[in-house]
């Protein structure tokens, strides 16, 4: 088995997971990990028996692949020097912060024949992984993505930092071109949208209604499809799925529940997105969460931006009436 010489570059709260994850993979050499914060990136590095760099691009000079695990706006910059240097890339989502960057970084990647995968986590969340073979028609999905508020993340809103994960599954599980959106967001503890709704409409009348909120006092990530004959609940925190059918009665030929669950307590997310990143770099193979498909979920995440950015005159309206949330703007991305 070829080894891979791998490299993290940004190890703030997730990157640091990266590199453990690495550190710890059988024919995997972690060679080190990059960070604007030395100290940081020298407390990981000792962490993970590695090197600390200070310029990524030195990084970059003695690696085969890395992870790309900085603040969203600097996506496209890294990521193209890591392709300049021929270095397969795995991007964390959100892709990029424009359509036009990650057009650029797809095609760069393809001319140089690089594997570049996005980090949307939650398609390897084993629950997901263990729900396609129950999938037939999805008619209706219900998605609750919401969570306490952390620091961590506000370089985005709401929009790109949650709900993308949602659209990404749901444009992974519904064949069909989506027809109209409909959105609803407000800022109420950042200049950013931090609470929001989606309804996705798709040409063979699928509909997904998503909601996505980082001020909550809970941590709530479910799931739920109904289609013909049966309804799935997919908790991501508890890596459960759960498959309701009915099923003809013993007595009076009454219809009964059929209900089967699933769990996965014991498989780590993140270590199976790494192992399936190492795996196309090894094999030369297309991930399944592809720059094709991180930009396609960056490409509906936008357009909800967009359109909450549309509304903001009615938001501000009411945000008026409140002197600590009179004069938010919301910046263009």
């Amino acid at each position: 088995m070829k080894q891979i010489n791998i490299g993290v570059i940004g190890v703030g709260y997730l990157g640091r997971f990266h590199a453990q994850k690495y550190a710890a993979m059988d024919g995997v050499q972690l060679i080190g990990v990059a960070d604007v914060d030395g100290k940081r990136a020298g407390q990981v590095a000792e962490e993970c028996a590695t090197t600390a760099f200070s310029d990524y691009r030195k990084l970059l000079e003695q690696v085969d692949a890395v992870s790309i695990v900085v603040p969203t706006i600097y996506h496209f910059e890294v990521a193209k020097e890591c392709i300049a240097h021929s270095v397969d890339l795995l991007v964390e989502k959100p892709f990029t912060t424009t359509l036009a960057e990650a057009d650029e970084l797809i095609a760069l990647a393809a001319k140089k024949n690089l594997i570049m995968q996005v980090g949307h986590l939650e398609r390897f969340n084993p629950a997901i992984m263990a729900m396609q073979p129950f999938l037939t028609h999805p008619l209706f999905i219900e998605a609750h993505r919401i969570s306490v508020f952390k620091n961590r993340g506000t370089d985005v809103d709401v929009v790109l930092d949650l709900m993308i994960h949602d659209i990404d599954i749901i444009l992974s599980i519904v064949d069909s071109p989506l027809q109209t959106i409909h959105t609803v967001g407000a800022p109420v503890i950042t200049p950013l949208t931090d609470i929001a709704n989606a309804r996705l409409i798709f040409e063979n009348g699928c509909t997904a209604n998503v909601t996505v909120s980082r001020i909550s006092m809970d941590n709530i990530r479910r799931m739920r499809i109904f289609q013909p004959g049966q309804y799935l609940s997919v908790d991501f925190s508890k890596k459960e799925v759960m498959s309701i059918r009915l099923k003809q009665g013993v007595q009076n030929n009454q219809p009964l529940p059929d209900i089967s669950k699933y769990g996965f307590p014991d498989q780590d997310t993140l270590e199976l997105e790494l192992l399936d990143f190492i795996a196309n770099v090894r094999s030369r193979s297309t991930p399944a969460v592809s720059g094709a498909e991180g930009r396609r979920a960056l490409a509906i995440a936008l357009e909800v931006v967009e359109q909450i950015r549309t509304n903001r005159k009615q938001v501000e309206a009411l945000l008026g009436t409140d002197a600590n949330f009179s004069g938010l703007d919301i910046p263009d991305i």
